[in-house]
């Protein structure tokens, strides 16, 4: 096996992706680090999870060029993201069950299906393997799909909610904004929390090693998501709309109660914890002899 960590290359590709320059020393003391427990661990299906902004598909799209360059292993990344439902479906929903499932984001949002089928045809060896893509900027799937074709060594799902336990009743029903305070019968929140701990459990489970996100506090995943909507116009069309400041504070009460949730468990349940401080910097990096969540 190749071992051949290439720190110029990490701070080029991360200059790239953040605009921001980096030192060596940061570099090998975080980034080498997850490298090494990557390969280290011996696993094979890894989710990455933590909240909007905390630079989850910025360390997919590094491990997606680089794992293959350093370790001569060939990467399949899935991102939650892609398997959003289309706005028709998600509209559907939100008349059968509640007004509030029309935006993506939660639990029972997503076409778990695909997902599953996806993750079964990468066990199976079942290639080609067809990954839809979703626009976050008209809101809505793809027509085209990706396709792969090579037989891939290790499997990446990447997402906000991947790997999170089931939320408790108590924390469950506590309403923790305005948004929630429209749920008054909990329905909203009991179908999502419901989708998780089923269908999504499911999936969670067939994975064995666990990568996790710790945003400082709740505060700043306002921050740095109006920052990603801000890029994520510049990296397209920049006649197409974002959402302005009202609109994206609504958008992220949807993920509030969740993102709370994990930030109080998931540190203690992950194969590896990456914590972050208030300027978006890993702050450390801490490894729990490679364990996954108990399902």
């Amino acid at each position: 096996m190749i071992n051949n960590f290439n720190t110029l290359k990490i701070k080029k590709d991360l200059f790239k992706l953040t605009g921001k320059k980096f030192s060596d020393k940061y570099i090998n003391d975080n980034y080498k680090k997850i490298f090494d427990s990557i390969i280290k661990s011996g696993k094979n299906k890894i989710i990455i999870s933590g909240s909007q902004g905390s630079g989850k598909s910025t360390l997919l799209i590094l491990i997606k060029k680089n794992l293959k360059k350093f370790y001569n292993i060939d990467t399949l990344c899935l991102s939650l993201d892609d398997y959003y439902l289309s706005k028709k479906k998600r509209l559907s929903l939100s008349k059968k069950i509640h007004q509030f499932l029309i935006t993506r984001g939660v639990p029972g949002t997503h076409d778990v299906e695909k997902l599953l089928k996806n993750i079964i045809s990468f066990e199976k060896k079942k290639y080609p393997i067809y990954v839809p893509k979703f626009d976050k900027l008209t809101d809505n799937r793809k027509k085209n799909y990706s396709k792969i074709s090579k037989v891939k060594k290790i499997l990446f799902l990447e997402g906000w909610c991947c790997g999170s336990p089931p939320i408790e009743k108590k924390f469950l029903k506590k309403n923790i904004n305005i948004l929630e305070k429209k749920d008054h019968s909990y329905i909203w929140r009991e179908y999502y929390n419901n989708k998780l701990d089923n269908e999504y459990r499911s999936i969670f489970k067939k994975f064995n090693f666990l990568i996790y996100f710790k945003v400082p506090h709740f505060k700043y995943v306002h921050k740095w998501r109006e920052k990603q909507e801000k890029n994520l116009l510049m990296s397209q069309n920049k006649k197409r709309k974002i959402m302005n400041k009202n609109e994206l504070n609504n958008f992220i009460m949807h993920y509030e109660k969740l993102t709370k949730w994990m930030s109080i468990n998931m540190p203690n349940l992950a194969s590896l914890s990456i914590e972050l401080n208030k300027k978006q910097r890993i702050e450390r990096v801490k490894i729990s002899d490679f364990k996954i969540i108990k399902y």
